[in-house]
């Protein structure tokens, strides 16, 4: 099985629902879902679930991912302290769209406590439709890349 077609899945305790909303929805549609968790209610840590996701679309093991907290805000910011990763935050479809279009995002973030099943589900839709676009786009991902050191 080859990574072309696997996305992670990761969250911490306030998202658990959405989460495996979106992993049924996604499977639907053809992917393969590696849902790293949590299963349970109880308190977890955003940073550790971003950055074990984040770590497995970095090596390559999973294409894309998807990960969730409250906001969004916090689990994204963890993720994107690995190397190589791309993770913005949307509450909108066209936001998902560009982030795939002109930054090359390799992953999402969703706050569970921001946007509503329905809403989630087309925003996930428009960020995994969208190609990157490169380019003059690609200078500018290249850019970033060269911030990481």
């Amino acid at each position: 099985m080859t990574a072309s077609n696997r996305i992670v899945l990761s969250s911490d305790h306030a998202a658990i629902q959405l989460r495996q909303a979106i992993a049924t929805h996604i499977a639907a549609h053809g992917w393969v879902v590696v849902d790293i968790g949590p299963t349970t209610p109880e308190s977890t840590h955003y940073p550790q679930h971003g950055e074990v996701a984040a770590r497995l679309v970095a090596s390559g093991d999973c294409r894309l991912g998807i990960i969730l907290c409250g906001t969004g805000q916090g689990i994204m910011m963890a993720a994107n302290k690995v190397k190589g990763i791309r993770c913005g935050v949307c509450a909108d479809t066209f936001s998902a769209r560009m982030i795939r279009q002109h930054n090359d995002a390799n992953m999402l973030s969703l706050g569970a406590r921001v946007v509503g099943e329905g809403l989630a589900l087309d925003i996930v839709d428009a960020f995994l439709t969208a190609r990157f676009e490169g380019g003059r786009h690609a200078t500018r991902v290249e850019m970033i890349e060269a911030l990481e050191g």
